[in-house]
């Protein structure tokens, strides 16, 4: 879906969203309310402009419109692979990304990442991931790394992972893997406008991407880990 169309369908009441070398922003209406909108489209990577472009748009948010929600479309093939961003440090700026959606949730501002069309890794980490709460539509593309590329870095056979990722979504890429592990809190199919609105209305300040993967069967000892680590006990008794 292009991003015209997916809003159209997300914002009735009308939108003054514009892109600009595939740096989606601007501003839109959810029933009476205004919501600020970021993102990306054309399958761009990430390189040093967009993570900037996008955590000047976020600050720009936090400064001017406390309190005001935040949505961003995500729609990226990963971090931009040259040598100058590299050089110029782009770990270091898509940190900086990262660090102002999480300064945007502890503002107060309700942060919902929506994955219409392709979402892999750094891209997606630093963005719609750490979002207050994440969707995708079901036909999104959702991997942190192929199944190919996986199988080179770990010297496992590419037949083994395909096997394991039929029962283990953390091998596996696609929204019902992600949906699984906790990652996205929900996929979305039908009156995207209703959806949004109801994932701002329901949208809390916790964190529950690990109760969630437990609770689904995907991540089953990351909330554990984490809760012996806070509290110093024993996670085999968890």
């Amino acid at each position: 879906m292009d991003w015209q169309t997916l809003a159209t369908q997300l914002f009735p009441s009308g939108h003054d969203i514009v892109e600009r070398d595939n740096f989606l922003s601007g501003s839109a209406q959810v029933e009476g309310q205004t919501v600020d909108v970021i993102g990306t489209t054309g399958h761009v990577p990430i390189g040093i402009e967009i993570a900037l472009a996008q955590a000047t748009a976020i600050l720009n948010t936090v400064q001017q419109h406390p309190g005001r929600p935040i949505l961003i479309l995500v729609d990226t093939q990963g971090q931009r692979l040259r040598h100058r961003d590299e050089m110029l440090g782009i770990n270091s700026y898509m940190a900086h990304l990262g660090k102002c959606v999480d300064l945007a949730r502890r503002k107060g501002h309700t942060v919902i990442g929506l994955v219409y069309d392709q979402a892999l890794s750094g891209g997606f980490i630093t963005s719609g991931l750490i979002a207050s709460a994440c969707f995708a539509l079901p036909q999104a593309t959702i991997r942190v790394m192929g199944l190919p590329a996986m199988a080179r870095i770990t010297k496992v056979p590419e037949e083994r992972l395909t096997e394991l990722a039929r029962d283990n979504p953390v091998f596996a890429p696609g929204p019902e893997n992600y949906l699984r592990m906790g990652g996205l809190h929900g996929i979305w199919e039908d009156n995207l406008a209703q959806q949004l609105a109801s994932a701002l209305l329901d949208c809390g300040p916790d964190d529950r991407r690990m109760a969630l993967g437990r609770e689904r069967g995907g991540r089953m000892l990351a909330q554990p880990v984490a809760d012996a680590v806070r509290t110093g006990s024993d996670v085999r008794a968890a």
